[in-house]
């Protein structure tokens, strides 16, 4: 037995094969973790067809910080998650309990990638030659939240707001996520400006931002014929330059990132193919 002054060498412990968190492959592991606590969070409440708000309700735990936790990205105390495991019925040990190993987050997102950025980053061109090369399916989310709502975005937006639009849009995630093993999904570059959509992608996708200057981002825009833009606005290319740095810190939350300023669309396609098949789809079994 270890006297109170005396420290625990590790090579005397030959059990332990926990990772610290300050090494990479102890970073990863608690991550994995903490997807598989979402993921099993998620699917008791689901399965007691509670929603969010009423388990936040039920059990006084937050309705963000319930979302946050299903997301994979909250380190819940493990009183409040006691809290939960009691509101829904179920032991804490049936939250923490781990029963499948996601060692980098591979497993849990299979082979489906998302594009991320501003307007005019590429997303939708690059995201269909990119399917097309890998011989996937390629999807806006956009259409797949017109198609279960039955209504145009911008109807959503009037009828519902932009919360509304939020909801809409996470639910959307999940759908394609439940039915697509593969996919090359495009989204919104609205999709940092809150609610649960952004960590939901990048809990069931890999998602890479496709980067490039705000004058490029315009210039494509208008290249595409909508001079919205710049029409009786001076200060549009000073409000996008704020508007991308302020985003700029959510977008770097991304897997991986790929700067296609300067590029000429088969270039950028080229870069993407080899980052999707060197850095994402390798050791995956996707033939290539």
């Amino acid at each position: 037995m270890l006297k109170p002054t005396e420290r625990a060498d590790h090579a005397t412990l030959p059990y332990c094969t926990h990772t610290p968190r300050t090494q990479p492959e102890g970073r990863r592991d608690s991550e994995a973790f903490l997807i598989g606590l979402g993921d099993r969070v998620r699917a008791q409440r689901k399965a007691r067809g509670l929603s969010r708000r009423v388990l936040s309700g039920i059990s006084g735990v937050s309705e963000r910080y319930l979302a946050q936790l299903e997301a994979g990205s909250g380190n819940i105390s493990i009183v409040l998650l006691r809290d939960i495991a009691m509101s829904l019925g179920v032991t804490l040990e049936d939250f923490v309990c781990e029963t499948r190993s996601l060692p980098d987050g591979h497993s849990g997102r299979r082979q489906r990638i998302a594009l991320v950025g501003l307007r005019g980053a590429g997303k939708s061109t690059l995201g269909f030659s990119l399917a097309r090369a890998l011989d996937m399916p390629f999807m806006e989310l956009n259409d797949e939240i017109e198609r279960s709502s039955g209504l145009p975005v911008s109807e959503i937006f009037n009828l519902y707001g932009q919360e509304g639009y939020r909801r809409l849009e996470a639910d959307a995630i999940e759908t394609i996520a439940a039915s697509h093993k593969c996919v090359v999904l495009a989204v919104a570059g609205g999709i940092v400006g809150g609610g649960d959509a952004y960590n939901c992608l990048l809990r069931d996708f890999h998602t890479v931002w496709l980067k490039a200057s705000a004058e490029e981002h315009m210039n494509r825009v208008l290249a595409q014929g909508d001079l919205r833009p710049m029409e009786g606005n001076p200060a549009a290319m000073l409000q996008l330059r704020k508007l991308l740095d302020e985003r700029n810190a959510d977008y770097a939350r991304s897997h991986y990132s790929l700067n296609t300023s300067g590029r000429a669309p088969d270039m950028a396609h080229d870069s993407l193919v080899a980052l999707v098949r060197q850095q994402i789809l390798a050791g995956q079994g996707h033939s290539l």
